[in-house]
């Protein structure tokens, strides 16, 4: 009765009432095969309310009882595709139409299902849609976190694949990327600036683009703030378009691309300037600064000396050296210091010699040294110490770039009475940096050997009476500088006997003070590294682990300027500095002619070295050095590559020992060192992959991919100018590496 009832309402068109009549009839039926029909009846009266949900969960109750159903089938998949299940609502028309296959409103329904289908997948799988989604995301402050994250990966991603990066920028994307940008939010900020990254690689016309879009002035505003992710990823995007522009993207492009011909000197131009102006601005954070240095250092100097064009390093000369001497000359203990970081200024020293060597004649040098003594003569002031100290700093600064010319620029008249004079001096910031550019002042015997007869005395004083550490400690690496002039000869010590002992001792104990600020310890290392010329230092310095731990861990920090420092100290422990074979028949004729030979050091032979090597090695002095060779610093220059090539090599001497370095992670680091650096540095760091690849399991030492890149250094050494052992060792590794695969041999 009741369905009869529901029936009749359904056919008036009064649905509600039908509901109600069918609902109090199943509650009361006991009866499957009616409940069936019920439920379907039900499942009818939703779908024309427009109640889909409950119309597909009723007619699947339906199919529940009776699979072969075919009038709760064809309802189902009415209200499956009105909720947007089309693959769903497509099985259950293609079951109707199994059922009953000339039923040709199951046919139409199956092909109108199948074209929406279609559609709907190439809808979702166009990327305009995808990038349109993925910024509604982002720019909606309502969405949830995980959906923002998910939404800026996948468009980073995007903006990497070619396709994806000219919908994007097609689509607007460049000033919806810009609104990223502008929001504040770092996550935000970085995603925008990583996918911009993507879509300038190798694309010269479009990063031009996007490079006039938004604006040199803006892109290095980025580069300025205080954060140093957003700083790195906005200077990784601004070598990009540098890349492109001086036309060394990854991709040819012909046809349409080739048409234009884009004048790129003009915006190079722009962006050399606005670098330079980065350098001497105060809004500009430390991070910045080293970003545009790290830039400069890249980008200026020719790759390649024999090309000829070095206009490039004329025009940063020209138009910005004076900005530069201004970092290499700031105080971080003064008040109006620009705001740095602890690499900024070896980084700008970095590039003041990187600058002076690209200059191809004597006149373009004079011009650089004119522009620095100008630069000092108007520092230098008698009645104004602040400036004087700036001068004194500055010249500092270029003794640990282009030494030659730091060394001009002492002979000035004034320079060096003035450094002497503030060596004397009551503050304790004139000591600190008259006594720092002393100290650089001594690297070449000849000045040391004016500086000795001067400055010993002067530097004794100051390290007696001062009770400042930071001067102490300085004062005391200047002694080790000049306690270490005569090298490795042992004939040639400058001081008495034991007496470099006794720094060195003084220098560990500073080192292994965490008390003190690691600026101020650094100096402790800088001392080491001289004064482990001798072989006794080098033997004491060795034994004492807590003093090469705290070593190492100063080699982890972001502090970039020790890494030299540490470098040297370790080749001079492992003896890996080159020596000279000496010639009797030579050494009775000079002793003959009363002229000096060096001596060698009862501490330097053979088996004392391979005891040192031993203790570095249980110390974990490997992955110190894995840790140097990651920073990607401008600071990490060729020759601290070699100095760390060779350490690496004397350490693999040992065959048992090859283990353990592999386990420390030195396989990995040896890799770069083997394709960047100086010549004698690759070679090296290639004869210790060969000593690595000789008696290693090729999986375990090199796993992955990493293998296939062993195999050219490997090659390199194979070669007649080589000696016999490193072609022999070569052979070995490849021999070694060639019963592992296929695509290996």
């Amino acid at each position: 009765q009741l369905k009869e009832e529901g029936n009749k309402y359904f056919q008036a068109s009064d649905y509600e009432k039908a509901v109600q009549s069918y609902t109090q009839a199943i509650k009361l039926n006991k009866d499957k095969a009616l409940q069936a029909v019920l439920y379907r009846n039900r499942a009818a009266c939703f779908l024309k309310k427009e109640e889909y949900a409950k119309a597909a969960s009723d007619a699947s109750r339906a199919i529940d009882i009776n699979a072969s159903d075919i009038k709760a089938l064809y309802r189902r998949s009415q209200a499956l595709e009105k909720l947007g299940k089309l693959d769903q609502a497509f099985k259950d028309a293609q079951k109707c139409a199994t059922i009953e296959p000339r039923n040709k409103n199951f046919q139409e329904t199956l092909r109108r299902l199948g074209a929406n289908i279609q559609e709907k997948l190439h809808i979702q799988f166009s990327t305009d849609s995808r990038v349109q989604k993925m910024f509604e995301i982002l720019l909606d402050e309502n969405s949830e976190k995980e959906k923002r994250e998910k939404a800026a990966n996948n468009l980073i991603v995007l903006g990497r694949e070619e396709a994806g990066a000219e919908r994007i920028f097609q689509n607007n994307g460049v000033s919806l990327l810009l609104q990223l940008i502008e929001t504040k939010n770092a996550e935000l900020i970085l995603a925008a600036v990583r996918t911009l990254s993507g879509m300038c690689t190798g694309h010269k016309a479009r990063a031009t683009a996007i490079l006039h879009y938004l604006g040199v002035d803006n892109i290095c505003m980025w580069m300025s703030v205080d954060n140093e992710e957003i700083s790195l990823a906005v200077c990784n995007l601004l070598q990009t378009i540098t890349d492109c522009l001086l036309g060394q993207g990854k991709e040819e492009h012909h046809g349409k691309e080739e048409a234009v011909v884009l004048d790129t000197k003009k915006d190079l131009k722009v962006i050399t300037m606005r670098l330079l102006d980065m350098l001497v601005s105060k809004k500009v954070s430390g991070q910045g600064r080293d970003r545009a240095l790290n830039l400069l250092n890249k980008n200026i100097p020719r790759k390649d000396l024999k090309d000829h064009d070095n206009s490039r390093t004329i025009f940063v000369i020209d138009n910005g050296l004076k900005k530069i001497l201004k970092v290499v000359g700031q105080i971080p203990e003064m008040p109006d210091c620009l705001p740095l970081t602890e690499n900024t200024q070896l980084t700008a020293s970095v590039l003041l010699n990187k600058l002076y060597d690209d200059l191809r004649c004597d006149p373009e040098r004079d011009n650089y040294r004119v522009i620095c003594e100008e630069y000092i003569k108007s520092k230098i002031d008698p009645q104004d110490m602040d400036k004087t100290l700036n001068a004194i700093q500055m010249v500092s600064g270029v003794l640990q770039g282009p030494f030659d010319l730091g060394n001009k620029l002492l002979g000035m008249k004034g320079v060096m009475e003035m450094m002497v004079a503030l060596c004397g001096s009551e503050r304790e910031i004139d000591q600190l940096v008259a006594v720092e550019a002393l100290i650089h002042a001594c690297t070449k015997l000849s000045r040391a050997t004016f500086i000795i007869s001067n400055g010993v005395t002067l530097l004794k004083e100051i390290y007696k009476k001062t009770k400042n550490e930071k001067i102490k400690i300085r004062a005391l690496v200047g002694l080790c500088k000049l306690g270490s002039a005569g090298g490795t000869d042992y004939g040639l010590r400058q001081f008495a006997e034991g007496s470099t002992e006794k720094l060195a001792k003084q220098c560990r104990k500073w080192l292994c003070n965490t008390s003190i600020d690691a600026r101020t310890r650094k100096w402790a290392v800088e001392g080491l590294a001289y004064l482990t010329l001798d072989a006794d230092v080098k033997d004491d310095f060795v034994e004492d682990e807590p003093a090469l731990q705290a070593m190492f861990e100063l080699a982890k920090t972001s502090d970039k300027t020790i890494l030299y420092s540490v470098a040297s100290a370790l080749v001079n422990c492992t003896n890996s500095y080159d020596t000279k074979e000496l010639v009797p028949e030579l050494v009775q004729l000079a002793k003959f002619s009363k002229q000096h030979v060096p001596e060698e050091h009862p501490k330097d032979k053979k088996d004392f070295v391979v005891k040192r090597v031993k203790r570095l090695l249980k110390a974990g002095v490997v992955s110190a050095l894995a840790c140097m060779v990651k920073a990607d610093s401008v600071i990490l220059t060729d020759q601290s590559k070699e100095l760390v090539a060779r350490v690496f090599l004397a350490l693999c001497e040992d065959p048992k020992d090859r283990g353990t370095i592999v386990a420390q992670g030195g396989g990995k680091a040896l890799i770069p060192l083997a394709v960047e650096g100086t010549e004698v540095g690759k070679i090296k760091a290639s004869h210790a992959l060969a000593k690595i690849a000789a008696i290693s399991n090729p999986d375990m030492a090199f796993p992955g991919e990493r293998v296939y890149e062993v195999v050219r250094p490997l090659v390199s050494l194979l070669n007649t100018e080589r000696d016999g052992l490193q072609n022999y060792e070569a052979l070995l590794g490849l021999t070694n590496f060639s019963g592992r695969s296929d695509k290996l041999r």
